[in-house]
């Protein structure tokens, strides 16, 4: 492949994420990356900032944003460790579990637009191609 496909191949994934992120926020009030941090925080529990950043793989800087966001909306709870001042743990609010599955029902039920043109098994296909992309490094 030459670099010029290289090059359109990652435009056109670049042009697609940006329409998939902004149907998803418009459609369930989250930004991705933010949905992600609340879905893991309702899987593990109480978790230290850094456990929440590591997983979703952001820089320091964009998980305080984040977080902060959240926070204001009301859907986390941050409180320092106090055996250790530096540690932030975070936590979900009952509102962000309340909002998180009504918005699971909205989707269930097709109340929302949100959906992929794609069958299970292209979604799969998709993730195995993406993945094949990112580890490659």
């Amino acid at each position: 492949m030459d670099l010029r496909d290289i090059s359109r191949l990652l435009y056109q994934i670049k042009l697609t994420n940006q329409e998939i992120n902004t149907l998803f926020e418009k459609e369930t009030g989250f930004s991705l990356t933010r949905y992600e941090m609340l879905l893991f925080l309702k899987e593990k529990g109480i978790c230290s900032q850094n456990q929440v950043q590591t997983e979703l793989k952001i820089d320091s800087a964009a998980i305080t944003r984040h977080l902060k966001i959240l926070e204001k909306k009301g859907y986390v709870i941050r409180k320092r460790n106090a055996e250790n001042n530096r540690e932030v743990f975070v936590q979900l609010s009952e509102k962000a579990i309340q909002d998180l599955e009504a918005c699971g029902k909205e989707h269930d039920q097709g109340k929302t637009s949100l959906s992929l043109s794609l069958s299970d098994e292209e979604a799969q296909q998709l993730s195995y191609l993406l993945n094949k992309l990112y580890l490659k490094r």
